[in-house]
């Protein structure tokens, strides 16, 4: 700037033109410290900004970083989950404490940072300790507190959790979102719906509206503790949801055995635009699975297929069992040979699809593939193997495979193995063999392996053993109505209808029902459901009839009513064995599916004889592939043959 004048005390004025200007000042160095340490962060340079921060004297107060900046690197190594770099960030920090009296670990943001770090990392008593320095009188503010709280959430404390939240309550009273999203998700690890309740009774109180993190965390804790009609208000409720709302909701429905429900809520959520995450998938593809529900399954995989993010092994392993649980192994075996990274979990959904499926052959290829891919098999590799041989008649070779599992592969059986080896030599008729197995084995037969021998005792009518195996069931699972609806079937086998009324009389005293014969099948986008002698109109229908009368005519079918267990007359078996509802539900399917179309069919309950005889009938008169899956394993029907070969 331009001086005109200088006044001095001689009394006289000297001008002057001389233009003076301001020297370029130099950037305070501890101000660039913090500059290059915040960059360094954000770029993820963490070895860089770690030798600039321990590179600086810890007695002076001034070459120390800023809090900003420390949060920064944190923030880094939290997302990196850089354990090392925190911990020496962390020691530096307790130097400059004791040496020069600066004591940032006293910040609350950098508390919270790093309690945050060590939690993530799985350092409990880091975090711990990073929490409790400084003593009881420090007054720490919420954030602190509920930064500790969801590290023991994370790490699989959720009652420390819980505990910690209950201590909040009564140091501040009045709570925010934060604390509340963190206990109610403790609640719901632990099952805790008293407490969940009486958080959710706080959210109402507050001053503070829920956030969606609190509606979605309520959601969870009403689902998973089977109150759906609690979790249905909170989510019809909340302002917006996103995709971990209706991943909430539909968990819920799943779990309580609610599939179609659940099934609808998903058509929902993408008929909103919500999209899915890969939770959601791994949510939907067993409830596709279990209704059999190929075509929505395909749907979900196309889907997957068109999305930018590449699905996880999860994800995929889902997919396979999907299609392995449709009776579609040919759609199994896709992205199983896609995968990149396959893990055990992959090779054993695969062998488990070709052994319910009745492909042995295939499950013994795939079984030697994973072999020699340097995998282990383990537990759940030999009952697929063991429970395929079973149904396949298989039995020296599942007998091989026992003594193989035991001894080439160190793998110690479990009840569940001798389950599978009792069945397999029980069905095949070799009754004494498997009596041998269960005195010898190393511990107390379970209901699972009783259970193998009662209905070897039905397949072979051996009523004098099978009253001595359901009297071991009896006191082992008095409230299994099965065991006891089988010992009736076996003396209705053997036209023993006297025991057989006593047998009845005791499930009506105890006051269990028998569960009633249900089948489903997957049309035009809907669910389907059909009971045995339900149906009415349908079965009535002029349609219905006209299908039903060619069948009969081309075929020359004449029912066997020896398959009904009741001692009724020959109309009343002849009507009643075809009301079954896979019947229902095959000749639903001829009419409303087009020709040449398979047919997938699920039911709850084993398939009889002579609805087995009916479908391979259907199969040959109709040219229709029909897919049947009972609650044993699934039977392929083709041109007048099963895939089962008449062994089940």
């Amino acid at each position: 700037m331009g001086i005109p004048a200088i006044s001095l005390s001689t009394n006289f004025t000297v001008s002057t033109n001389i233009t003076a200007t301001s020297a370029p000042t130099k950037p305070h160095k501890h101000r660039l410290h913090n500059s290059t340490l915040k960059s360094l962060s954000k770029s993820g340079k963490l070895d860089e900004a770690l030798r600039l921060i321990e590179s600086s004297p810890s007695k002076s107060p001034a070459a120390a970083p800023d809090a900003e900046a420390c949060a920064l690197f944190l923030h880094s190594c939290i997302s990196r989950k850089a354990l090392k770099h925190g911990q020496r960030l962390y020691l530096k920090l307790l130097l400059y404490r004791a040496r020069s009296n600066h004591d940032l670990l006293s910040n609350p943001r950098l508390k919270s940072k790093l309690i945050t770090l060590f939690s993530v990392c799985g350092r409990v008593d880091e975090a711990r300790r990073v929490f409790e320095d400084g003593g009881e009188d420090v007054d720490l503010p919420e954030s602190v507190w509920v930064a500790m709280g969801i590290g023991y959430s994370r790490n699989g404390y959720p009652k420390e959790a819980l505990f910690l939240y209950y201590e909040m309550v009564c140091r501040f009273g009045q709570l925010g979102n934060f604390a509340f999203s963190m206990a109610l998700k403790a609640c719901s690890d632990l099952d805790d719906l008293r407490t969940g309740r009486a958080v959710h009774a706080q959210v109402v109180k507050a001053t503070e509206d829920p956030d969606q993190v609190v509606n979605n965390a309520l959601v969870r804790l009403y689902s998973e503790d089977g109150c759906l009609e609690e979790a249905i208000r909170v989510f019809d409720e909340m302002p917006q949801r996103n995709v971990v709302s209706w991943n909430s909701l539909i968990g819920g429905l799943v779990k309580k055995d609610g599939v179609f429900e659940a099934m609808e809520a998903f058509r929902i959520m993408q008929g909103k635009g919500m999209g899915f995450s890969w939770v959601t998938l791994t949510l939907i593809l067993p409830v596709c699975a279990r209704v059999t529900a190929l075509v929505s399954g395909k749907e979900i995989h196309a889907v997957m297929v068109k999305s930018t993010a590449k699905p996880d092994a999860p994800v995929l392993n889902s997919l396979m069992d999907m299609y392995a649980k449709c009776g579609a192994m040919d759609y199994c075996r896709r992205p199983f040979d896609g995968m990149q990274s396959k893990d055990l979990s992959s090779w054993n959904t695969l062998i488990t699809g070709y052994a319910i499926n009745g492909l042995m052959t295939e499950a013994m290829e795939s079984f030697q593939e994973m072999i020699c891919s340097g995998f282990s098999p383990d537990g759940i590799t030999f009952i697929a193997l063991l429970s395929g041989c079973s149904h396949a008649g298989l039995t020296d070779e599942g007998c091989r495979l026992f003594e193989r599992m035991k001894i080439e592969y160190a793998v110690s059986p479990t009840a569940e193995h001798y389950a599978c080896l009792v069945d397999v030599l029980g069905r095949a008729g070799r009754i004494e063999e498997a009596l041998e197995i269960v005195k010898n084995m190393p511990f107390k037969p379970t209901g699972s392996i009783w259970g193998s021998l009662l209905n070897s005792c039905r397949i072979h009518g051996l009523v004098p053993l099978g009253e001595a195996v359901a009297k071991q069931l009896f006191e082992l699972e008095p409230d299994n109505v099965g065991n006891y609806v089988m010992l009736s079937n076996i003396y209705a086998s053997a036209g023993m209808w006297e025991s057989v009324r006593t047998v009845r009389e005791l499930i009506e005293k105890m006051g269990m029902k028998k569960e009633a014969g249900c089948s489903w099948l997957h049309v035009k986008s809907k669910i389907h459901t059909f009971v045995a002698g339900g149906s009415n109109e349908f079965r009535n229908s002029a349609e219905y009839n006209k299908v039903w009368k060619r069948l009969m005519e081309e075929a020359g079918y004449v029912p066997d009513t020896g398959v009904v267990l009741h001692d009724v007359s020959e109309k009343t078996r002849a009507m009643w064995v075809c009301g079954h509802s896979e019947r229902i539900a095959t000749m639903f399917a001829l009419i409303n599916t087009g020709s040449g179309m398979p047919i997938r069919i699920t039911k709850n309950l084993r398939v009889c004889l002579d609805c087995h005889s009916w479908v391979k009938i259907v199969s040959k008169v109709t040219g229709r592939v029909i897919v049947l899956r009972d609650t044993n394993r699934f039977h392929h029907f083709k041109d007048g043959m099963c895939s089962c070969n008449d062994y089940w």
